[in-house]
């Protein structure tokens, strides 16, 4: 039986993914880096600003506006205002709590982005004091820093968990961190979430997946 179940926040419970990723090639455009949306999901979907902000500016030669994360975050929050969860996700919740399964949140975002977001969809009373940010670790995703240091914070082995992603440097971090994975493809190419063990197109089967599992 699965000891513990790890969510990622972005576009596996808020449905925020589309909104970030307009937002952030918006602003890159903006630096003198032009990216459109898809390309956006491509590159930086999953990772932290840190490694977005490393990675663009490699690209561009040069370092982004110091301002960029903070005009992004703005932005972000503003958007926040009409941001609704996943569509099935609170019944998976509902599910893992009547069976007494326990869960967390592993993010890339910052514990102010998560907390935020939770709030925005009612949330976050549901994962409060269990919240783990790539802002907790020394590497964030694809590394399995994020991941592991959840487990241990719950007192779960690794083995023992089971990971909820969609963005394939997620699966990749709980690949990495020995943890099964359950990839969600509701935004994704599901080709590029092959390595998790089981990918699904529709949240209302994540339930009967855990159970499974």
């Amino acid at each position: 039986m699965t000891g513990l179940v790890i969510f990622d926040n972005d576009g596996v419970l808020v449905d925020s993914e589309r909104l970030a990723n307009t937002i952030l090639a918006e602003l890159l455009t903006e630096a003198g880096l032009p990216y459109t949306f898809e390309e956006a999901v491509r590159d930086f979907m999953g990772g932290s600003m840190a490694s977005m902000r490393q990675k663009a500016e490699a690209q561009l030669g040069r370092p982004l506006p110091a301002d960029l994360e903070d005009r992004y975050h703005q932005r972000l929050f503003d958007g926040f205002a009409n941001l609704q969860a996943i569509e099935g996700v609170e019944a998976v919740l509902d599910h893992l709590d009547e069976r007494g399964v326990r869960y967390c949140l592993a993010s890339s975002g910052t514990h102010r982005r998560i907390r935020t977001a939770l709030t925005a969809v009612g949330f976050l009373h549901r994962f409060e004091g269990r919240i783990f940010s790539a802002e907790d670790v020394a590497h964030g995703k694809p590394a399995p820093d994020l991941f592991l240091h959840a487990a241990a914070s719950m007192g779960v082995k690794p083995a023992d968990c089971l990971v909820v992603e969609d963005s394939p440097l997620g699966v990749a971090a709980a690949v990495a961190a020995g943890m099964k994975v359950f990839g969600y493809a509701g935004m994704t190419d599901p080709a590029k979430l092959s390595e998790a063990d089981t990918v699904f197109h529709n949240m209302t089967a994540l339930a009967a997946l855990i159970d499974g599992a």
